[in-house]
This record gives structure tokens, C-alpha cells and sequence, in this order.
């Protein structure tokens, strides 16, 4: 397998990223997340980790949460912009902002902290594709939170079974005009999977490719101890469905200890 940037992985979505995944038909998920959030941020700062168009953070920053988003792809950061510019022109003056930085969120290192929240959703962690990169994010995520401040990770349960024979291939959309395949391969051993997006419609085909190293649920919690965070709740959604056997994904919050007199 080879290496994919995350950075061109964003730049080559960009255009079509919120229709596939910010759909109305997302809103009442979207909404779910953007109140879990803002109850586990009480009050801000926050920073995401991978923010994209802004998918949550800017209904975060509709529930009063300031955000500061880090993103390492400047054509989703692009787009990101001009929905804030849009948003605050709607707003009422004085409210919270998001403010968005390009960077590599491997390395949490954004403006505004230290943070009350720091998140990463839709399994944006596993765009990093190495077992030190994960473990490098936990740590510096780590510093960047307040004592008493949470990291929040929704990510997907691996599922090794979806793959025959280190392959799938699946139809996630189909219109009368177009018709989207998801195409893959599965390492176990690197527990990487790397595949396309594929789109043929009237005008051509395009692939939009990507690459994820991904990671199971406890070994998530032992990066997080060796960061010096501690275990605070795991859901199987953004309601707060209860995580079990069967859970496709998780929504999963530690926390870092506050210091002897701190106020978290």
C-alpha cells in the first residue's frame, strides 16, 4: 500500500464532500453531534481535528461554542471559510466563531488553547495512517486540553469480515443519471485499508481516493492512557445510544485529570 496525503485526499473531495455527507437527510445526526458536543465542550474553547467543510463545527458554533479547526487540506478549508463567512452574516454580532487553520492534526497544534474540547469525527483519526501518528495525535491532544477538558473520537468498529479475500466492492449511491461505487483492499496485518470512490455519470469517470489505518476500540483507550487521559464514557452514537457488541461505530470520550485545585 501506498501513502495517500491527507491533504490531497481533501483537496480532490472538496466539491462533492457535503453532498454526499451533509445531506437534510444527515441533519438530525449532524444536530445530535453538535449538542453532544457542545455539552461535553461547557462552554469552549473547542478544537477539531480534521474540520473539513465544517460539517459540525460550524453547528457547534451555532450553539455558542467557539471553534478552532485544523485541517490539512486548504480546498476544504476554502470551503469552510465561505460557509463561517456566511453563517456570521446571519448571526447576530458578538456570537461564538470558528476560526480554521491549515496544519496536520496529528500534531493538535491550532491557536486558542489550551482547550476545553478537542474532537475528531466520522473517522477522520484513521486518515492517519500509522499506528505513531495515532499515538502521537493522542499525545499532543493531551496538551493541548485544560486540566478536567475531554477528547472525543467517532469512529467506525472494524469489521475484518466485510472483506473478501482483502477485497470489497459496493454500491453507495445510485441515481438515474450516476451511480457511486465504493471499491477496496484490506492489510490485516498494517490494519490499513486503502480504495476509491468511484463516479460514473454522463460526463465521465472520476475516483476520489483514500487511505485509513484504522483502530479498535481498545486499543484507542490504551493510546489515550499513555497520553495521560482518562476514560469517560463510550456510546454507540451521538444520542447516546449504549455501546455494545453489535455497535457498527462508537462515540468515545476521555478525559485529562485535573490537577490538585483545579476547576475543571
Amino acid at each position: 500500500m501506498t501513502d495517500l496525503g491527507i491533504a490531497e485526499y481533501g483537496d480532490r473531495i472538496a466539491d462533492v464532500y457535503d453532498d454526499w455527507y451533509a445531506p437534510a437527510a444527515a441533519e438530525p445526526v449532524i444536530a445530535a453531534a453538535a449538542a453532544f458536543l457542545a455539552e461535553q465542550a461547557a462552554g469552549g474553547p473547542a478544537l477539531e481535528l480534521g474540520v473539513g467543510t465544517g460539517r459540525l463545527a460550524l453547528p457547534l458554533v451555532a450553539l455558542g461554542v467557539p471553534v478552532v479547526g485544523i485541517d490539512a487540506s486548504t480546498r476544504m478549508l476554502e470551503r469552510a471559510r465561505a460557509k463561517a463567512a456566511a453563517a456570521a452574516a446571519a448571526s447576530r454580532p458578538g456570537g461564538a466563531e470558528l476560526v480554521v487553520v491549515t496544519g496536520d492534526f496529528a500534531d493538535a497544534d491550532a491557536p486558542g488553547g489550551p482547550f476545553s474540547l478537542v474532537f475528531v469525527a466520522f473517522n477522520t483519526l484513521f486518515m492517519l495512517t500509522s499506528q505513531d501518528e495515532q499515538a502521537r495525535c493522542f499525545a499532543n491532544v493531551a496538551a493541548a486540553l485544560r486540566p478536567g477538558g475531554v477528547f472525543v473520537v467517532e469512529a467506525f468498529v472494524p469489521d475484518p469480515t466485510r472483506w473478501d479475500r482483502g477485497q470489497r466492492t459496493e454500491v453507495v449511491g445510485l441515481a438515474d443519471a450516476s451511480t457511486r461505487l465504493l471499491v477496496s483492499m484490506h492489510d490485516p496485518v498494517s490494519q490499513r485499508t486503502r480504495g476509491q470512490h468511484v463516479v460514473l455519470d454522463g460526463t465521465g469517470t472520476w475516483t476520489y481516493p483514500f487511505e485509513m489505518r484504522y483502530a479498535w476500540p481498545a486499543e484507542l483507550d490504551l493510546m489515550a492512557r499513555l497520553a495521560g487521559l482518562e476514560p469517560a464514557g463510550r456510546w454507540g452514537g451521538w444520542s447516546g445510544q449504549p455501546f455494545t457488541a453489535t455497535s457498527p461505530s462508537h462515540v468515545s470520550v476521555w478525559r485529562k485529570p485535573a490537577a490538585s485545585g483545579d476547576t475543571p
